[in-house]
């Protein structure tokens, strides 16, 4: 009997480095982990590949299966739908893999409705203030935007308690590190082996 692969979920406020964090958590060899294709109504970019950077679907199709209940969560942004398809997760699973899943809040919490072993990190900035200024160099939002996402963290930090685990960012090799370490003892808990050896101590 194979043993179901893990699901790890990685959220946080919008501008705490989960990108950045998970980047630099998958440039390392050793942590046997598939980092999970979303489903996207949006047009390819250059050099994108469907099935791999993104399953891209037309809106059509993408609504058929909200209908279905075929994600683990979606959300709408400009006019495009962004989701994490439920088969192709158990698919990697079912193969005893691993799969990692980088999302906004809201999307946690709708996965942490579905899915009742996945593991849950929340990605914490050192201070509001270090938060803003992240969100400042990037350039790319106006003050109003950036306003307007300081208060919405305020809401999401405030959900962290509907996490597993909590890791602050304020150097991403010592938050690879921290969430690395919570890899490792969630592929250890007694409750992820025990179907198997049952099965081997009944035979």
């Amino acid at each position: 009997m194979k043993e179901r692969g893990n699901l790890f979920i990685l959220s946080g406020p919008s501008g705490v480095g989960k990108g950045t964090v998970r980047k630099e958590l998958f440039k390392k060899n050793n942590n046997n982990l598939i980092y999970s294709i979303s489903a996207t109504t949006r047009e390819p970019r250059f050099k994108e590949k469907d099935g791999v950077d993104y399953f891209f679907l037309s809106k059509n199709k993408f609504e058929e299966m909200i209908n279905n209940g075929e994600f683990l969560e979606y959300a709408q942004y400009v006019d495009n739908y962004y989701g994490t398809p439920k088969s192709w997760i158990d698919k990697i699973r079912d193969e005893g893999k691993d799969v990692f899943v980088e999302i906004e809040v809201k999307g946690a919490m709708q996965v942490r409705s579905k899915v009742s072993d996945a593991t849950f990190i929340f990605l914490l900035p050192p201070d509001l203030e270090q938060l803003k200024n992240r969100l400042i160099l990037r350039g790319s939002e106006s003050d109003e935007v950036i306003n307007e996402r300081l208060k919405t963290a305020r809401q999401e930090i405030k959900m962290m308690t509907n996490y597993d685990y909590a890791v602050v960012n304020d150097k991403v090799e010592l938050a690879v590190k921290k969430i690395q370490m919570i890899i490792n003892t969630s592929r250890m808990k007694a409750s992820r082996v025990a179907a198997e050896y049952i099965q081997i101590l009944e035979e």
